[in-house]
């Protein structure tokens, strides 16, 4: 047990409800029904609760493998989420993939001008009633020494907080963390996630 959040819980397509601040999708339920037959036919579950936040940072790590967004999303749709993801704007020049995309909650974003996406990142949140924008922290499925600043500077702009959630592998589990604010202390702020992070196995690797 890590954080008060047991490695098994539930059966696998298990979700949590929403609470009502949590921003939503238009009602479809074949969507939720795809979204819980992926999760259960992969063996995934879910544990701990949303917590009743309406704007806020998700962050996804381990991010190791094309895999996680396929067990991510289909979280998303099982849960009926309304969320944010950014995504490579080439990604919407294929024929359909940019509307299909857009249907996932997926915004185009040139990664080129990293400062610009945080700083627009931080607005749209600020300019929503209700938003939860969602991106690995990671930035890459390969490992890396140190995780980009991007969340942390939207989260400190738009004045949210961050709600780490994580994939286990081993237990095929993703895992619902505490919600935090971010200090203006950088370094100590992402050591505490990086350390929070620790136990948790990716497909390929963990964060450490």
């Amino acid at each position: 047990m890590t954080d008060g959040y047991p490695a098994h819980v539930g059966e696998p397509g298990r979700v949590p409800e929403l609470p009502p601040n949590v921003p939503r999708v238009r009602s479809n339920p074949f969507a939720r029904w795809l979204g819980r037959t992926v999760l259960r036919l992969g063996g995934w579950r879910m544990v701990g609760e949303m917590p009743d936040v309406a704007k806020l940072v998700l962050i996804g790590a381990p991010h190791s493998s094309n895999w996680d967004g396929v067990w991510g999303f289909a979280a998303k749709m099982a849960l009926g989420l309304d969320a944010r993801i950014l995504g490579k704007d080439t990604l919407f020049k294929v024929p359909l993939m940019g509307a299909y995309l857009r249907w996932l909650g997926v915004i185009p974003v040139d990664r080129s001008n990293a400062a610009g996406v945080a700083e627009q990142a931080a607005a749209m949140i600020r300019e929503a009633d209700r938003m939860w924008f969602a991106l690995a922290p990671e930035g890459t499925r390969r490992r890396v020494e140190k995780w980009k600043a991007g969340f942390w500077k939207i989260a400190r702009e738009a004045d949210v907080p961050v709600l780490p959630v994580y994939f286990h592998y081993p237990d095929k589990v993703i895992g619902i963390g505490p919600v935090w604010r971010m200090t203006d202390d950088f370094a100590a702020d992402m050591l505490r996630v990086r350390t929070w992070y620790a136990p948790w196995k990716g497909k390929n690797r963990g964060t450490v």
